[in-house]
């Protein structure tokens, strides 16, 4: 298929300004760019994408498929099951794509029916995307259908069956559903694929009856799969499958010395769960693991375990000179483990320059969530840097009832902040206890979040209404009359979907009409500018665009999937051409997970001022893929992630736009806090 890496990828070039397209190419570009347009717009136009859908070129056809899969509408339901039986493959994989992308129940008849009829072995794309489409729609037809189709493929066969592999990896979307003993039988018995992705389903749905197998798993040769069978061993597990707690707990303080450093981390956050300070010792040694994000989470690990011997080795990190990460994963895991000692040890940090220290100071008071951490914590509410009080603002929320009368008191005074973002936490704060009474000083927020670059206060406003709205048909109407009756349309239609969804598309309509299609701000001319020089050139398998980040660590190198994602990968470009990224800090790092960056504030909160509208493609979360960070649908900008490990459960619902191809040393140093200096082409 087109979407595959392939080997060559390191040695592609640049894009190069794009030659004049012949006519063909001309045409080509003009349907693409109606489809790009209709997508971004989030635009349901039947007439036209019939048109695309029934296209002689197959190109124009594939594109329709996931057109249709984005945009959203159930009505495109029936032209992607005809579209299944497209002569060519890609289009068919695309349109089972696109209809695992809509969830309707009403395709489940036909893909199961579907993949009730594979051949023994089969592996062809479309029977792969079918696989999963059905996973996501789920229910009790799906069920059925995973279940007959790995009863037919037994763990001990000698032949691969991508199928098969396919169903155990996507098993887990089913949630209850999900057949369970045959997920078990291929961790136990299975080798390879098969029980790599057998591990990572039953890890998901955090299955009892995979208890011993997931032990078994756990010294399998595949580090994957060891990582995968370490995230099982948790004490849930362990609980529900009435095991004693040192079955699993021998085996992950092994795990925890593992070679692969991916294993040691998810060993050690398993570990975690059973709150045992007697597993302390297996983990003090990796304070002084070669890997940074190793000794992270033995931070983080040491707090969630206690005792004395961690207490004292997190007291001698915060001495140390030890990186930021590794300093505030000490004090947080102190405040689980040492209370009292994690605020007079922090108590520094308060009043230090640096605004990172005090607003993870008072991410430590919330976790301490005593008097004297509200005490703290008050002393921050008038701290000169927003974004320390925005923090103070959402630990108050982790550490005082609802009914905090004084607390209640400071979110009303901070609801009309200039920045945002401590709007949207005193929101939420008060949110908590809002009732009718409220219902005025959130209308006015609302109003003054109007001239806001972001969404995000305007967001959290029309969810603190509707929360007013749920106590009571009275308090509802009141809302009613009092918001949507008063203020006019919203131009933004993240909000326009976001009250439908909390106050219901009927009731908002006569109000503020329809939520769709978007007003993108985006003309012909410049869908059909994208079309001809970045998107067509990409289908057509020309060269694609490469940018290097130039990091405290070293330099990562990306290409960027403009096939696949268009509209990302120009947004991505326009923002490091306006050097948007450079000096900015990886504010989020998960051990074992991803890094993050891409937001100006470096608290986590930022972005470039508006949204993008999700490209969400075919291609897999395997270790360096680089996805779009969301708070939500349609919600990206700039904040961007990379894997540090493979993330299947992320396939379908983050954006994937570009991939590492030099620099996976690099990237498995970065730690938060860590810049990226620079991003060039």
């Amino acid at each position: 298929m087109r979407r595959a890496l392939g080997a060559a990828c390191g040695a592609l070039l640049a894009a190069a300004v794009a030659a004049p397209l012949a006519a063909q190419d001309l045409a080509q570009a003009s349907d693409l760019a109606q489809l790009l347009q209709l997508e971004d717009r989030r635009q349901f136009d039947l007439a036209a994408l019939q048109r695309a859908a029934q296209h002689p070129d197959s190109l124009i056809r594939e594109q329709a498929a996931l057109a249709i899969g984005r945009i959203g509408d159930p009505a495109g339901t029936p032209i992607l099951l005809r579209m299944l039986d497209d002569p060519d493959t890609t289009t068919r994989a695309d349109a089972a794509f696109a209809l695992g992308l809509l969830g309707d129940t009403a395709a489940a008849a036909e893909l199961a029916r579907r993949m009730d009829a594979f051949p023994a072995v089969e592996g062809d794309p479309d029977q792969l995307e079918i696989v999963t489409a059905l996973a996501k729609i789920g229910g009790p037809v799906a069920a059925r259908s995973f279940d007959d189709l790995l009863l037919r493929h037994l763990p001990t066969s000698g032949t691969f069956d991508p199928a098969t592999a396919s169903a155990l990896l996507q098993a887990w979307r089913l949630g209850r559903l999900a057949p369970a003993a045959r997920l078990v039988d291929y961790l136990a018995n299975a080798t390879g694929v098969w029980r790599e992705d057998a591990a990572f389903s039953a890890s998901r749905l955090h299955l009892a009856a995979a208890a011993d197998a997931f032990l078994n798993a756990a010294a399998d040769s595949d580090p994957v799969t060891r990582a995968y069978a370490a995230r099982g061993l948790t004490r849930a597990v362990a609980d529900s499958a009435r095991l004693p707690p040192a079955a699993f707990e021998s085996r992950l303080t092994a795990l925890v010395g593992d070679a692969d450093p991916d294993v040691r981390i998810t060993a050690m956050r398993s570990l975690a769960t059973f709150r045992d300070s007697g597993a302390a010792d297996a983990v003090l040694p990796r304070l002084v693991d070669a890997d940074a994000n190793v000794v992270v989470e033995a931070a983080t690990t040491l707090g969630a375990l206690g005792g004395s011997r961690a207490v004292a080795a997190l007291t001698a990190q915060l001495a140390t000179g030890a990186s930021f990460a590794v300093r505030r994963a000490a004090l947080l895991g102190l405040a689980r483990a040492a209370p009292a000692r994690a605020l007079a040890l922090g108590e520094a940090w308060r009043h230090d320059a640096d605004w990172r220290l005090r607003a993870a100071y008072a991410e430590a008071a919330g976790t301490v969530a005593t008097a004297a951490a509200v005490g703290a914590l008050d002393s921050l509410a008038a701290d000169a840097d927003p974004r320390v009080v925005a923090a103070e603002l959402t630990a108050l929320g982790d550490a005082t009832p609802a009914s905090d009368t004084a607390v209640r008191r400071l979110a009303e005074s901070r609801l009309s902040q200039p920045d945002p973002w401590v709007r949207v936490a005193a929101t939420a704060l008060l949110a908590r206890v809002a009732g009718t009474a409220e219902v005025p000083r959130l209308v006015a927020a609302f109003r003054q979040a109007t001239s806001d670059p972001t969404s995000d206060a305007r967001l959290a406003a029309v969810g603190a209404l509707a929360d007013v709205a749920g106590r009571s048909a009275d308090a509802r109407a009141q809302v009613l009359r009092a918001f949507f009756a008063s203020v006019a349309r919203s131009d933004d239609y993240l909000v326009r979907r976001y009250a439908a969804a909390r106050f219901g598309a009927s009731t908002i309509a006569p109000y503020w009409g329809d939520v769709f299609p978007v007003e993108t701000g985006r003309t012909t001319v410049e869908y059909q500018d994208i079309a001809s020089r970045l998107w067509l050139p990409a289908l057509q398998g020309g060269a694609l665009p490469q940018v290097t980040l130039e990091t405290d660590r070293g330099s990562l190198v990306l290409i960027l999937f403009a096939a696949d994602a268009p509209l990302t990968v120009q947004n991505f470009l326009d923002l490091a051409d306006r050097h948007f990224f450079d000096g900015s800090r990886w504010h989020r790092v998960v051990p074992g997970f991803v890094v993050q960056d891409g937001d100006p504030r470096g608290d986590g909160n930022g972005g470039p001022g508006y949204a993008i509208r999700d490209e969400i493609n075919l291609r897999r979360y395997d270790r360096g893929a680089v996805g779009m960070a969301l708070a939500g649908p349609d919600t990206g900008g700039s904040q961007f992630f990379i894997t540090l490990a493979p993330e299947p459960h992320l396939d379908g619902t983050y954006t994937l736009f570009g991939h590492v191809i030099q620099g996976a040393d690099v990237l498995g140093r970065i730690v938060q806090g860590d810049r990226i200096r620079r991003i060039s082409r």
